[in-house]
């Protein structure tokens, strides 16, 4: 009988050794007329699809670690999707039950992955105050309170969310451009992607820029600018896991010098554009970037010799129901006319 006990095989013990190490990819159309060379960290080369396994990985490996999980706990989060895919593929992979309250926003798409996953999933409105007993926030609450051996992974008030990219995402981007990266461009929403990269590459060489994408209608950049939380800064918008209707402590606005505030039509065209022409197929906040790189360059932050990394978060797989469906860009009232030119038809045979 063959028997691979004696081989030597290249395998995985599990889909979770995977997660990081995700590639540098050159940009090359989409950055036509803006200074500088550009690369994308394309981390839905994830197993997740997105950034934010590595942050579900490093929480719950340190919960073990400290004995806050065992066999029978439920792991609880607030998310926009991405997070709570990546909770809930670690939990199925482990053994663990998870719930996780999602806001309205997020698309139907991430919310049915969420369900293949085995979550349980709240839905909950978007257009609420962070302190509404209905907002995602405070569901997630009162469920850790509720369910006995629960743990509640609060990404938003998590350190250890910055120290997962502190020592995973910052490293890799440091050793990939040969310490030559002069910018980085990164979408911020709890903040630990960007504060984590930043704190690494600061330390590395202190005159990085780290350049922080909001969304209009979010806190974020005036709070930045002023150590004012204004909440009349904060409206509906519809770029998911970018801006936030609150201060989340896992964001290190020291280590950030500059935000720049993007649209939601333009993000979502961008992301198109990434698609089209790059071949990437990237999710709402990787077009935010794109088009902040496009909002730089118009204000001379780039120059001829810049060594600019853009963190393309996650996979367009995502919003397939959203920015990647004309149906849904039309009833946001955005122009259609450029991405239909682009985009592939669709003819019938009979």
């Amino acid at each position: 009988m063959y028997s691979c006990m004696k081989q030597d095989f290249d395998v995985h013990e599990n889909i979770l050794s995977l997660i990081g190490k995700t590639p540098l990819i050159r940009l090359n159309k989409v950055i036509k007329g803006i200074s500088g060379t550009h690369f994308c960290k394309y981390e839905a080369y994830n197993p997740g699809h997105s950034n934010k396994d590595r942050i579900a990985l490093h929480i719950i490996k340190k919960a073990e670690e400290s004995g806050l999980i065992d066999k029978d706990s439920t792991i609880i989060e607030t998310s926009s999707g991405n997070t709570g895919y990546s909770l809930s593929m670690i939990a199925m992979v482990k053994g663990y039950k998870c719930i996780v309250a999602v806001s309205s926003k997020s698309s139907p798409d991430k919310i049915d992955m969420l369900k293949s996953m085995g979550a349980k999933v709240y839905v909950c409105p978007s257009n609420v105050p962070a302190d509404d007993n209905r907002s995602y926030y405070q569901v997630a609450k009162k469920l850790n309170e509720e369910i006995k051996d629960s743990f509640y992974v609060n990404q938003y008030f998590n350190h250890l969310n910055i120290d997962a990219h502190y020592q995973t995402t910052g490293p890799e981007i440091w050793n990939q451009t040969n310490g030559k990266i002069t910018h980085l461009v990164a979408s911020s929403g709890t903040g630990g992607t960007i504060s984590g990269i930043g704190r690494f590459l600061k330390e590395k060489n202190k005159s990085i820029k780290i350049i922080g994408v909001d969304a209009y209608g979010s806190a974020l950049k005036k709070f930045h600018e002023t150590g004012e939380f204004d909440e009349s800064e904060i409206y509906p918008y519809r770029i998911e896991g970018m801006g936030k209707n609150l201060i989340p402590t896992s964001t290190d606005f020291n280590v950030i010098d500059y935000y720049e505030k993007v649209t939601d039509e333009e993000s979502a065209h961008c992301s198109r554009d990434i698609a089209t022409k790059e071949g990437l197929f990237v999710g709402y906040t990787s077009g935010a970037c794109l088009q902040a790189l496009k909002q730089l360059n118009k204000k001379n932050v780039f120059e001829d010799d810049s060594f600019v990394v853009s963190i393309f978060c996650d996979h367009g797989s995502r919003y397939m129901s959203k920015i990647y469906s004309d149906s849904w860009m039309e009833e946001q009232g955005f122009n259609l006319k450029t991405s239909k030119e682009q985009f592939s038809s669709i003819e019938y045979v009979k």
